[in-house]
């Protein structure tokens, strides 16, 4: 490398070590406060069983431990203290940080139900609405052609010309004949 290039890298390089140092003394540099503009991708964590209003409207006093789980799902925590007790609990934990929590109980007495409580539960709808973040892309296009797209969309049929050839390129042609005897599978060997 030529001196005179050498020079130049080294003026570059001295100029950008003084600018940093300035911006940092100053508390306005962006590199003295990286958070506000570079943060690692979180996703949203969802854990436990999801029970929904829904479900909650089925639940009534009298029915079975199974009828309970086969409407709300296995119960998250079951205690061997209190084994007339099932706990269900859900959690959403967003990525930027902030959690809910929803818990709902169910009590039993000689396996029959007799007290259910807890959080205010969201219904699926909202559920999903919480859950789908995306950014909307507006409506969405129809996935069915219409019977004037399908007539505007047909090749025309082809004219035989004078000669008898075909000028469309776009039909195909004719399937071959199957054939008449088909080559040994092994090579020639007697």
């Amino acid at each position: 490398m030529p001196a005179r290039h050498r020079t130049s890298l080294y003026a570059c390089l001295l100029s950008a070590l003084a600018t940093g140092l300035a911006g940092c003394g100053s508390g306005a540099s962006v590199l003295a406060q990286p958070t506000q503009w570079l943060t690692p991708y979180r996703s949203d964590v969802v854990q436990g069983n999801f029970i929904s209003s829904e479900q909650i409207a089925q639940l009534r006093p009298g029915l079975s431990r199974l009828q309970v789980r086969n409407l709300l799902g296995t119960p998250l925590v079951s205690s061997l203290f209190h084994a007339d007790r099932w706990d269900y609990v859900f959690s959403i934990k967003r990525g930027s940080g902030k959690e809910q929590q929803y818990r709902y109980m169910v009590a039993f007495k000689d396996d029959a139900l007799v007290k259910f409580e807890g959080d205010a539960m969201p219904s699926e709808a909202q559920f999903i609405a919480q859950l789908d973040v995306r950014r909307k892309l507006g409506k969405v296009p129809p996935l069915e052609a219409t019977e004037e797209q399908l007539k505007a969309a047909q090749i025309p049929a082809a004219v035989p010309a004078a000669g008898g050839a075909v000028p469309n390129a776009n039909v195909p042609a004719a399937p071959l004949p199957p054939a008449k005897s088909y080559p040994p599978l092994e090579g020639g060997r007697q």
